[in-house]
């Protein structure tokens, strides 16, 4: 087995936000040297890993020169160059996730096509090259309001989705690639991580709800167990093992699903990465996310993935009316609470639902999490100066 540890072993990572940051405090730990390309010379990981290059991901000649540096590959974020990835693929470099599955998952588009020729469960929909592409069948009558509009490219924290109600809701919209979904009426959002390695060795984390702002459409609350029967629990991580498999995915795999009313299981969304729902596993589980990517992508044996505790996560996001300088009110608050862990990001200027940090909640019975959670969320407050 190659030695990647206190050795000569080079792990570049693609991203520097915070996912990044969370993934650093692991390789610390198993003391692996790291590599981190990212646009921000202040993003999270540039001052916490062992070498940081500032460059575009985007760009073929910048992705492609940064993988030649390093003796293995992988993302925090999947909007970057593939063609380069392709090509240091091709010349014996092992990346992961894989291209190809990323240059699938980058494409909410080339995603569904995939979920329908696989056979997994996912909403009706239909691909536009284009907003007057989507219009002209809008007047032809061949899709009803409401709908779900979603930007092929390019969308994440609840940006590139919108629920359509008239021709006026694609006003300002992109003019690019998308696609028109069935909106779904569901019982809960879910979601599960699968980690799987080069061997095939696969596992699920428990499934986790999700709750989200109802303006932002982002998670406010992520909580494990999801408050679901077991019968439920069982079909949601069944369809993501099939997920997994069907990509023959090597790293994490965040697999977002709906429960419909029928108690159906819908796929909505993958992230081939370390992802917001399963946060809470640093401290409520045996093995955290992060942990868990590096041992999948150096195909090491899985981490147990139980949890020793429900866990809840409260996402913190900058508060509306402030942007600046990022002050943290009522943070000394939060702390007298028991079984309360705040991780800040590092970014130092907030803006009205920037992703700032996240505070996890610990606890032996799920409703009094949630309670303190809901707790958590009303006293902190992410403001500017």
């Amino acid at each position: 087995m190659k030695n990647y540890f206190s050795s000569n072993f080079k792990l570049g990572v693609l991203g520097g936000g915070q996912l990044g940051k969370m993934l650093l405090t692991e390789t610390h730990k198993f003391d692996i040297y790291t590599v981190v390309l990212d646009p921000n010379s202040d993003a999270p990981c540039a001052q916490i890993c062992n070498e940081f290059h500032q460059g575009s991901l985007l760009d073929f000649n910048t992705v492609y020169n940064f993988g030649k540096q390093v003796d293995l590959l992988t993302i925090e974020i999947e909007n970057i160059n593939i063609d380069a990835l392709d090509k240091l693929e091709k010349e014996g470099l092992p990346i992961f996730p894989k291209p190809k599955n990323l240059r699938i998952i980058q494409n909410k588009a080339l995603q569904k096509i995939f979920y329908k020729n696989q056979g997994i469960p996912t909403a009706n929909f239909d691909r536009f090259n284009s907003i007057k592409e989507l219009e002209k069948d809008i007047k032809k009558g061949k899709i009803n309001f409401p709908f779900v509009w979603k930007s092929a490219r390019f969308g994440y924290d609840g940006k590139g989705v919108k629920i359509i109600k008239s021709i006026n809701d694609l006003k300002n919209l992109p003019s690019g690639e998308c696609i028109g979904e069935k909106l779904i009426s569901f019982k809960n959002e879910l979601a599960v991580i699968v980690a799987r390695n080069k061997k095939g060795e696969i596992k699920t984390y428990p499934v986790v709800e999700m709750e989200f702002h109802p303006e932002a459409n982002q998670v406010e609350y992520v909580i494990c167990p999801a408050r679901i029967d077991d019968e439920i629990a069982n079909k949601a991580r069944k369809v993501a093992l099939d997920v997994a498999n069907a990509f023959d995915f090597v790293g994490l795999l965040a697999v977002e699903m709906f429960q419909t009313k029928d108690d159906n299981i819908l796929v909505n969304e993958v992230a081939p990465r370390t992802h917001n729902s399963g946060h809470y596993s640093i401290e409520a589980s045996y093995t955290s996310q992060f942990e868990q990517h590096i041992r999948s992508i150096l195909n090491l044996p899985l981490g147990k993935t139980t949890s020793k505790a429900a866990g809840i996560m409260v996402n913190l996001v900058g508060a509306e009316g402030y942007s600046g300088n990022v002050v943290y009110e009522n943070l000394e608050e939060v702390l007298k609470i028991e079984g309360v862990t705040p991780h800040l990001y590092g970014k130092k200027q907030t803006r009205p639902f920037r992703k700032m940090g996240h505070v996890t909640i610990v606890n032996p019975d799920i409703k009094k999490a949630r309670e303190i959670a809901q707790k958590v969320k009303e006293t902190i407050k992410v403001i500017a100066k």
